[in-house]
C-alpha cells in the first residue's frame, strides 16, 4: 500500500459463512475517513462477515473517489471469499488526503485469503501498524453456564489519540452468542471506560474505528438480556481486553517514555472530573515536565485552574503516587518533599492524583510524556 518491507494489509474473516453480529464506534471528527462512512452504513444491520484494513494510507478527505476506492476494497475481499460485498468492512490509517491504490489490494488479495488462519493474529497485528513500534494484543476467557468464550483483539495507535473514541484503529473478535443489541451496548460502555479515557497529543483521528465481532461458535446460550448477569459478565471481559489495548497504546505513544495516570477523585461530577483529568493530560507543559523529570506541581495546578471547572483552591489536594505535594492552597514545603517527588519522576509509570475537595465524583485519565522523538516523528510523518 505505502511501506516497503514489512506487512500492511490485513484480512479477519468469520468463519461461518452467514457472518457475524457486529457493532463498532467510530471517530467523531467532521473530516471522517471513507471507510468510516461505509462500515457506519454498513453496521446498521448489525452484522459482518469480513474486514480489510489497510496501513499507510488513510483514504480521509479524498472525496468521492475515496468513497468508491473503500467500496472497491470491499468487493474485492468479497469476491476472493465468496461473500456479498456489503458484508465487508474496511478501515484505513496512514496519510490523510491521499488516495487508496486498488492494484496492491487485487493482486495480494489471493494470498491474503489463502493465508487465513486462527493464529494470525500477530501479523494482523503488525499489518495496520503506522508509527507503532509493537504489536498490540490482548485476551480474556471467560466461563458462563458450563461454556467457556474467548474475546481477543488487536489495536493500532501511536500518535493523533484523544477520545471522542479515542491515528486508532481496534478490532475485537469473540466466539460468545450474543444479541445485536448486547453487543452493541457494551461495545459503546467498553469504549468509553477505554479509548475514551486516554491520550496521547489531544488529536482526534480522521479514522477512529473499534469494531467488534461475536461468531458464537462457542455454543453458549444467546446473551440476550442487557441486564441479565451473563450480559454483565460479557461486558467486564470486554471491557477489560478494551482498557488492556488503550493502555498498549498508551505506552507505545509516538517517543513516549512514560506512561501517566491522572487520577481526579472529589469532583462534583464525573464531567467537571473528566474535563480536569484531560486539560492536565494534555498539557504540553505538564507532559514536558515529565520528560525532563522535573517534579513541577505547579503546572499540574495551574492546568486544572484553566479547565473551566469551578474549583476552591484551598481544598484541593495534590499527590504525586502517595507523596502530598500541594494541600490547602500551599505547596507541601521541604527538601525531602522535594527529593521524594523527583525519585518518582524517573519512575516509567506514574500516578498522579488530584483530590479537588468538592463531591464524590471521579474520572481517571491515562497519559504520557512529550519529549523530543514525538516533534521528531510528526515533523517528517509524510516523508
Amino acid at each position: 500500500m505505502r511501506y516497503t518491507g514489512r506487512l500492511d494489509l490485513a484480512l479477519i474473516c468469520a468463519e461461518n459463512p452467514a457472518g457475524c453480529v457486529a457493532s463498532g464506534v467510530f471517530t467523531r471528527n467532521a473530516f471522517c475517513a471513507a471507510p468510516v462512512e461505509l462500515c457506519r452504513e454498513r453496521l446498521e444491520k448489525r452484522r459482518a462477515k469480513a474486514i480489510l484494513a489497510n496501513a499507510g494510507i488513510a483514504n480521509a478527505c479524498t472525496g468521492e473517489d475515496g468513497k468508491i476506492r473503500a467500496s472497491e476494497m470491499a468487493r474485492i475481499a468479497s469476491e476472493a471469499l465468496g461473500c456479498p460485498a456489503a458484508s465487508v468492512l474496511v478501515s484505513s490509517t496512514g496519510v490523510i488526503g491521499t488516495q487508496v491504490d486498488l492494484d496492491p489490494v487485487v493482486r495480494s488479495m489471493p494470498r491474503l485469503v489463502k493465508a487465513l488462519r486462527p493464529h494470525g493474529w500477530q501479523d494482523a497485528a503488525r499489518a495496520i501498524m503506522t508509527t507503532d513500534t509493537v504489536e498490540k494484543m490482548a485476551s480474556a476467557r471467560l466461563d458462563l453456564g458450563g461454556r467457556s468464550f474467548t474475546i481477543g483483539g488487536i489495536a493500532k495507535g501511536s500518535g493523533m489519540i484523544a477520545p471522542d473514541m479515542a491515528t486508532l484503529l481496534v478490532f475485537v473478535c469473540t466466539d460468545a452468542a450474543v444479541s445485536p443489541e448486547v453487543l452493541d451496548h457494551w461495545t459503546r460502555i467498553g469504549a468509553d471506560k477505554s479509548f475514551n479515557c486516554i491520550t496521547v497529543d489531544g488529536d482526534t483521528s480522521t479514522n477512529d474505528s473499534l469494531i467488534v465481532l461475536a461468531g458464537g461458535a462457542a455454543g453458549n446460550p444467546p446473551i440476550t438480556d442487557i441486564d441479565g448477569p451473563e450480559s454483565r459478565a460479557f461486558g467486564e471481559v470486554l471491557a477489560s481486553v478494551l482498557r488492556d489495548l488503550s493502555i498498549q497504546v498508551v505506552m507505545d505513544a509516538e517517543g513516549a517514555t512514560k506512561l501517566i495516570e491522572i487520577a481526579v477523585s472529589g469532583a462534583a461530577d464525573r464531567e467537571s472530573a473528566r474535563q480536569v483529568a484531560f486539560t492536565v493530560a494534555n498539557s504540553p507543559l505538564v507532559k514536558t515536565a515529565f520528560f525532563g523529570q522535573d517534579a513541577n506541581w505547579g503546572r499540574i495546578v495551574a492546568a486544572a485552574g484553566r479547565s473551566h471547572v469551578r474549583l476552591i483552591p484551598e481544598r484541593v489536594s495534590l499527590f504525586f503516587e502517595d507523596l502530598c505535594v500541594f494541600k490547602g492552597g500551599t505547596p507541601v514545603l521541604g527538601e525531602e518533599t522535594e527529593r521524594k517527588a523527583s525519585e518518582i519522576f524517573k519512575h516509567k509509570e506514574i500516578r498522579v492524583r488530584l483530590d479537588l475537595g468538592l463531591g464524590d465524583a471521579s474520572f481517571t485519565a491515562y497519559t504520557c510524556d512529550l519529549s523530543f522523538d514525538y516533534v521528531k516523528i510528526n515533523a517528517s510523518y509524510r516523508s
